[in-house]
């Protein structure tokens, strides 16, 4: 079973908290998914591309 946890980094913008990105250990990796539409699937990506990925939102330089 996959248990899926809301990003920390989920923020309310205008909606009140509505704008979540939900995170598991899925076989392939890292899960990410839209937690208002969990029935449409999720993206999987591998740890270290995932950790990437983190850094840069840490240091707010998504595109790079």
């Amino acid at each position: 079973m996959i248990t899926w946890r809301k990003s920390s980094y989920s923020g309310g913008g205008g909606s009140g908290g509505q704008e979540c990105v939900e995170v598991a250990e899925v076989r392939s990796g890292i899960g990410l998914r839209d937690s208002k539409a969990p029935e449409a699937g999720h993206l999987s990506i591998n740890r270290e591309t995932f950790a990437v990925l983190v850094a840069r939102l840490k240091q707010d330089e998504p595109d790079r």
